[in-house]
């Protein structure tokens, strides 16, 4: 019973952000919010005893997350940007293991070495999530945007890589380099392949069993399709692979199949809702166990060091302050030299003022938000060493790094603003163009295709049947006709076109809600049930969604 009023409190909380961020005059971030509503339900007569378990943590929550973001991300972007993505992701997390390893022996001596590695490890990834909440959206150029998407999809596995033998040397003593970047090379590896091959056999055994018709409920290959991260994930832990990649990798891979796009369009719709609601619970329980931990863990530190001395107190927010100032060098030098080398490589090739500034490498480097992967690492790190001792400094390591999340949030939240308020974006969205020729494309192609059936159709057919048909294929065809109308070049015939697209709107939203009254009352006057009111109702929300997704798609 207590675990269930556990779940159902914290759904509540997550329902609960989402109304605030909208109800709140100010514009909060909505990770800030569910991380204070997190914070207050420590109080104590509503503690809800939540006990955050790294394993099943990342488990149960980072799985589906990175799926849906390896999903969604931009391939094309992706393999373009890939030197950036890899040079973040892989040479950003070596050096910051490094350099701010050793700086955190050296400003915490009782931190030992491979515990200052462990905590420099888990300080690397970051966290996508929460910057495109904070950031909004559009609001950071969409170049820069894939590539700290791809930098965040990726650096969670180095990350997560590093902290592995940064474990093993601090219960060992012993650390080898060619031994651990072979075995990095061969988990990463080795999760991409899991992931991308389950992906495929779930495509190919959903085409053979599960596509076969548009009859049938969808909810089968919906429920499968949920599970596809989870069993990416436990099979490549299982093997000693990257989970973490496995689970992106599955998420990249039942994109590119075409299944994913040439299914029954009952179970896209079904998918799309489902896996929305998905990440927003997901995130917001995340968020909001991020808030349950805060209290415990900085509260309880600060407050006994407060009756230390405040001398203390004082050392151990400095602690923090310094770790992120190292953070922020460290990330502020790396894409310096990175947009360094690139300046070179492109005047070698006549390109001048081919890369971004300093307010672009300033983004870049406030955008490294830590988030929950930081967290989850940190808890995992042991609590004694093989002989039965406690391992030194795991504590001071865990406040460490929950600081740097809220302050690198708290950062972001204030900089990110200010950084990009003036900053020139594009009065044309970045695919404007390929997005129009496609609309254009896609259009012909129909048009075409109605030709060829009403050809076919009409074989044998007499005056009569020929007229009729004739007369609905020009029905039919007038839909495309009119969006060829408004794509084309020519202003004046452009802007008639879109005020008789939206007259036609405004008439059949009028008309559905027409229908939708008519509809009520006739249930309520008992002249049909539930099930045909609910079924009609289905239609016609269907049908207004489709028309108000292509219309905003327009504005």
């Amino acid at each position: 019973m207590e675990i269930l009023l556990t779940v159902l409190i914290l759904l509540l909380a997550v329902a609960l952000s989402g109304v605030v961020v909208r109800l709140v005059r100010v514009k909060l971030p909505l990770p800030l919010v569910q991380i204070g509503i997190g914070a207050l339900l420590t109080f104590p007569r509503i503690d809800p005893h939540v006990t955050f378990d790294p394993d099943i943590f990342m488990a149960l929550f980072i799985p589906p997350l990175l799926f849906a973001d390896g999903w969604r991300i931009p391939k094309r972007e992706f393999f373009l940007q890939r030197r950036a993505i890899l040079m973040l992701a892989l040479g950003l997390v070596l050096i910051t293991v490094v350099a701010v390893g050793y700086f955190v022996h050296w400003l915490v001596p009782q931190i030992s070495l491979p515990v200052a590695f462990a905590l420099a490890a888990v300080l690397s990834p970051t966290d996508a999530v929460a910057l495109s909440a904070i950031a909004g959206k559009d609001r950071i150029p969409a170049q820069l945007m894939h590539i700290l998407e791809g930098e965040a999809l990726m650096n969670d596995a180095s990350g997560l890589v590093a902290l592995k033998f940064a474990i093993a040397a601090a219960l060992t003593g012993y650390f080898s380099l060619r031994a651990a970047a072979l075995s990095f090379v061969l988990i990463a590896a080795g999760g991409l392949a899991i992931g991308a091959a389950i992906g495929w056999l779930f495509s190919f055994v959903s085409a053979k069993f599960l596509n076969a018709t548009d009859e049938g409920d969808p909810a089968p290959g919906v429920v499968l399709t949920m599970l596809i991260p989870f069993a990416a994930y436990l099979l490549a832990e299982h093997l000693e692979c990257s989970g973490v990649l496995a689970a992106v990798a599955a998420g990249m891979m039942m994109n590119y199949t075409s299944t994913a796009h040439m299914g029954p369009v009952s179970e896209r719709v079904r998918a799309t809702s489902t896996w929305t609601m998905i990440e927003f619970v997901f995130n917001g329980m995340v968020f909001t166990l991020l808030g349950l931990q805060f209290p415990g863990i900085l509260g309880k530190a600060l407050l006994d060091a407060h009756h230390t001395s405040n001398v203390e107190m004082l050392r151990l927010v400095g602690y923090i302050g310094a770790v992120l100032a190292a953070l922020y060098a460290m990330r502020f030098a790396w894409v310096w030299v990175l947009r360094w080398f690139a300046s070179r490589r492109a005047a070698r090739h006549g390109i001048a003022n081919a890369v971004p500034g300093l307010r672009t490498i300033a983004i870049t480097t406030v955008a490294g938000v830590r988030g929950a992967v930081t967290l989850a690492g940190v808890l995992s790190l042991p609590v004694a060493l093989a002989d039965g001792s406690l391992l030194p400094g795991r504590d001071t390591a865990i406040f460490i790094a929950t600081g740097v999340i809220l302050a690198s949030l708290l950062v972001a939240i204030v900089g990110l603003p200010l950084l990009l308020h003036g900053a020139r974006r594009g009065s044309v969205p970045p695919h404007a163009a390929e997005e129009r020729a496609a609309r254009i494309q896609a259009a012909q192609s129909a048009i075409r295709a109605i030709d060829a059936l009403y050809d076919e159709t009409t074989r044998g057919m007499d005056e009569s049947e020929a007229a009729y048909a004739a007369d609905t294929t020009a029905r039919v065809m007038d839909l495309y006709r009119r969006r060829l109308a408004m794509l084309d070049t020519d202003r004046a015939r452009s802007a008639h076109a879109g005020r008789a697209e939206r007259l036609e709107l405004q008439m059949r939203l009028a008309a559905m809600r027409a229908e939708r009254a008519t509809l009520l009352a006739l249930r309520n006057q008992q002249k049909i049930n539930d099930e045909t009111m609910a079924k009609l109702m289905r239609e016609v929300d269907l049908t207004e969604t489709a028309i108000i997704s292509r219309a905003r798609s327009r504005a």
